[in-house]
């Protein structure tokens, strides 16, 4: 990985964590907004994957649709496609909870917030791995 490029993929995944860190807190609060918290496992896959391609120095599609950027990843790592079900799962929440009229529930479950949770950190925990040690936050 380019030096040049390693302080801009620390800052996707110093975000990716925060959204993590966030989506963690509001998941813990007994009645903390789960349709927030599920929006930030949203966020966090997507920054650590667009990180993963700033790290790759590859352009990215500008998109919320981790389907499209999990597709677009496993052609150069075909172990990408392993969070085809992960993505499909998480790319709804960049907008499902976000906006009146969107779903039928207002509110996520606890069941499917955690489930949102693990897949965005299994998804994050993957591109750490991917890369050196001096692009991690």
């Amino acid at each position: 990985m380019d030096e040049a490029i390693a302080p801009l993929v620390r800052e996707w995944l110093s975000k990716a964590t925060h959204d993590l860190q966030a989506a963690r807190i509001l998941g813990r609060t007994p009645d903390g907004p789960l349709d927030v918290a599920i929006f930030h496992c949203q966020q966090a896959a997507e920054k650590v994957l667009k990180g993963w391609f700033t790290a790759s120095d590859i352009a990215f599609e500008k998109t919320h649709d981790i389907r499209r950027l999990v597709l677009s990843a496993q052609d150069l790592e075909p172990e990408f496609a392993r969070f085809a079900t992960a993505a499909e799962i998480l790319t709804p929440y960049a907008s499902a909870y976000r906006y009146p009229g969107v779903t039928q529930d207002p509110m996520p479950s606890r069941e499917e917030f955690v489930a949102a949770l693990q897949h965005a950190q299994s998804i994050y925990d993957f591109v750490l791995d991917l890369l050196p040690v001096q692009a991690r936050p």
